[in-house]
């Protein structure tokens, strides 16, 4: 199972989703361009001391990222027709999640296998996506059997 992020806009939550990756034992698609520069020291920031344990590979695009992804492609979104607690997941699943600002664009969301959403109250628009990777992720490795030990 991986995390994949589209076009993420801000560095802290790359680091907080890549720290969740490495405590989870999953790898991390990073799909550019990215809203900040990626360096090693905006890393070190973002995701302290974590990073440096997660297997992270970035794509220059959607379509180099397509190209290789293996398994379903699962995109988390507000739009999503499956509610979080009805979904099945995979072990191979990508769990897809959008930028912080724009989320994915259409062709995007099309490609997507799957499309879950978090169920939420009514009137609000969307959690932190740092939140709502913990939430799926988690939900996702319960069913496959994926904890870490």
């Amino acid at each position: 199972m991986r995390i994949a992020l589209y076009q993420p806009d801000i560095a802290g939550n790359v680091g907080t989703i890549l720290r969740l990756a490495a405590c989870m034992g999953v790898g991390v698609d990073l799909i550019e361009p990215m809203g900040f520069p990626w360096s090693d020291r905006a890393l070190a920031r973002a995701g302290m001391d974590y990073a440096a344990a997660v297997d992270v590979t970035r794509h220059a695009d959607w379509a180099a990222f397509a190209a290789q992804a293996a398994g379903r492609i699962v995109l988390a979104t507000t739009g999503g027709a499956i509610p979080l607690p009805d979904a099945a997941f995979r072990p191979d699943d990508v769990l897809l999640f959008g930028s912080e600002g724009a989320g994915v664009p259409r062709a995007v969301h099309d490609r997507a296998d799957m499309r879950v959403r978090v169920p939420m109250r009514a009137g609000f628009r969307s959690l932190n996506v740092a939140v709502s990777a913990a939430m799926v992720l988690g939900e996702a490795l319960r069913q496959t059997g994926g904890w870490a030990a």
